[in-house]
């Protein structure tokens, strides 16, 4: 049987991350354009979780002593918070979510490639798997492109319009930027500490005065949002609940219902990765949100009959075939290979 921590913590990622496809897809089936108060629901809803936890009434502004220098939670909170607004606005580029979903599992190379300009380096196998994925990636691109009746291209990308295009761009730099940020963080941890909850805290609690400029842009998404039809709710359900909260559920515009169900499996989900990540590497984070992204992949077509092309098929099955092969080498293969190196070495003395 397995210990708890691991079954709690594969709970929390599985269970929150797919959970919260399901309601980001109802929202941007309605709005494509609410990337921005999607972000801010999840990031308030997440310091308000989390504070409790960071509270001391005896320091300054009620916040217990950081173990960590708050400048450096301050580099982790800017690239975070840059990494979640380019995720969500490039639904507004119109990418769906299922080939959202494959798009991102591009985090194993660009891991890869932070990690090697980092001085690591790595086996032939682990190279030839992200050389995989990323033909993967470029298939599942085209082929999204092609059902569109588009064709990919950088030339005259115009990132005002709702350009494919520009969606797959600024995907790619989300990624970039958040495989450097897994570094960063894997370093704050060496030197500080696993100090996860801290992270979850203040990369939510330090991001959100970001949002002070963006006013009327987050005013004019949640009133789109708000003219959604009321919430329906089986009577099986409300039956049990207390007679206000029914109220309040069959009176709630649907999508401002899926916005707030999003900011809690969010919490769910990103709780668990830190805790993933504050245990393992960053190499084993990006394989399991990999497989964590094929299951979202699939909820996302059964759920709401995303039609996928055969093209479109077959580079999420190199996207993903290939997320394995680069876990299995890199939690396998190379220590089986040091292992019996060792074995010969002392055979040899």
């Amino acid at each position: 049987m397995l210990p708890l921590a691991p079954i709690g913590i594969t709970a929390l990622i599985f269970g929150g991350c797919c959970s919260n496809v399901y309601a980001l897809e109802a929202i941007v089936k309605r709005e494509p354009d609410s990337g921005l108060l999607i972000t801010l629901g999840q990031f308030i809803l997440t310091v308000l979780a989390t504070f409790p936890a960071q509270f001391d009434p005896s320091q300054p502004y009620f916040l217990k002593r950081s173990s960590v220098p708050l400048y450096k939670w301050g580099m982790s909170a800017a690239m975070f918070f840059a990494v979640n607004m380019l995720n969500n606005w490039a639904f507004a580029f119109n990418i769906a979510v299922p080939v959202h979903i494959v798009l991102r599992s591009f985090g194993s190379a660009s891991t890869m490639a932070a990690g090697w300009l980092r001085g690591k380096r790595y086996s032939t196998l682990q190279v030839f798997s992200v050389a995989l994925l990323t033909v993967g990636v470029i298939v599942s691109a085209r082929a999204d492109a092609a059902g569109k009746g588009k064709s990919v291209s950088t030339k005259g990308i115009n990132f005002s319009d709702a350009s494919f295009e520009a969606g797959l761009v600024i995907l790619l730099v989300a990624q970039l930027l958040s495989a450097y940020m897994g570094v960063y963080v894997q370093d704050i941890y060496e030197q500080h500490g696993k100090h996860w909850d801290e992270n979850l805290f203040y990369s939510h609690f330090l991001s959100i005065p970001m949002f002070l400029p963006l006013q009327g842009t987050l005013r004019g998404q949640f009133n789109r949002l708000a003219v959604s039809p009321p919430l329906r709710v089986a009577g099986v359900v409300t039956s049990s609940l207390p007679t206000s909260v029914e109220r309040l559920l069959s009176t709630m515009p649907e999508s401002v219902f899926m916005l707030l169900l999003n900011s809690v499996t969010q919490l769910l989900c990103i709780s668990g990765v830190n805790l993933l990540s504050a245990n393992t590497t960053a190499v084993t984070v990006t394989i399991v949100l990999n497989i964590r992204k094929l299951v979202s992949f699939l909820i996302s077509i059964w759920l709401f009959g995303n039609k996928m092309s055969e093209q479109m098929i077959f580079g999420a099955m190199l996207v993903f075939g290939a997320g394995a092969l680069y876990g299995w080498e890199s939690t396998v293969g190379i220590k089986r290979r040091q292992a019996k190196a060792n074995m010969k070495e002392m055979k040899s003395r």
